[in-house]
């Protein structure tokens, strides 16, 4: 799934335990690590950053080291590009004083223009744990059985006990609305129609794929489609979030500037965005 993993670091106090939560991502897909720093180099820093690849038992492993100089985000996307990287890993801002994780410019211009997935983690531990229970987003778009299958690689790759497939119901409002004209039996009928219909979307991809032993629960939501999805995975108390990218015609084009704006201010878990 993935072979080469590039992690975005800073000299920040979270700087050793976004290096371990590569280290496990690194080990679980048997991938190479490449480390990316944009900023002066400096012995001292050198110095520091070698400790901590020591004190993780990096050395001798397949790891490299990137210092760069000139715009972060560019930087960071180019050296991307010319590694052949298939997935960054990057931290999440917790908000000063408040129990809160967002995206700063930076990884939100990384998120819009990476052409590899993208892994934000909001709370990054020197002793990181598998994401136990994931939520994928199952909204019908026409990469969603790519994301489905990827998503469901990483859980068997990462043991998930728990797997939640989230769709929505399209227009929900104005489906009900036409049908309250018809009174409470046809309401009633729509509503299961429409459930439905959704179950079978993801039901239909499911039955192409190799489950291993996930326990996987289909959840049907309406309303504004970011918000529930974010809310859901709140709800379930979710270690990662997976969602898909299909540039103009997908998730970016549609939520942006507004809908992912609520997501990426208020990050409600570990964000995977997933690339082809």
């Amino acid at each position: 799934m993935f072979s080469k993993i590039a992690l975005a670091i800073a000299f920040s106090p979270r700087m050793e335990a976004l290096l371990a939560e590569a280290k496990r991502i690194k080990s679980i897909f048997g991938a190479e690590l490449l480390l990316i720093h944009v900023g002066e180099k400096t012995s001292e820093s050198e110095s520091k950053l070698q400790n901590l690849i020591e004190q993780q038992g990096l050395i001798g492993t397949d790891i490299k080291t990137l210092w760069e100089e000139g715009n972060p985000a560019k930087k960071i996307l180019k050296v991307c590009d010319q590694n052949d990287v298939d997935l960054l890993i990057a931290g999440a801002l917790k908000t000063e004083g408040f129990f809160k994780y967002y995206l700063g410019s930076i990884a939100r211009k990384i998120i819009r223009k990476s052409k590899c997935s993208v892994l934000v983690l909001i709370e990054p531990m020197i002793k990181p744990e598998p994401f136990e229970r994931v939520v994928i987003n199952g909204t019908q778009q026409e990469q969603t059985p790519f994301v489905i299958e990827q998503g469901l690689n990483w859980c068997k790759k990462d043991k998930a006990k728990q797997v939640y497939i989230a769709n929505e119901i399209k227009m929900y409002g104005l489906q009900m609305a036409t049908a309250s004209e018809g009174g409470e039996d046809e309401i009633a009928a729509t509503r299961r129609k429409l459930i439905s219909e959704e179950i079978t979307y993801v039901e239909n991809i499911l039955k192409h794929l190799d489950k291993g032993n996930l326990k996987i629960s289909i959840k049907i939501t309406c309303g504004k489609w970011a918000i529930e999805l974010a809310r859901f995975a709140t709800d379930v108390k979710a270690d990662l979030l997976i969602v898909g990218d299909e540039g103009n015609l997908g998730f970016f084009h549609r939520l942006f500037p507004h809908d992912l704006e609520e997501i990426l201010s208020d990050l409600p878990c570990n964000l995977l965005i997933v690339k082809k």
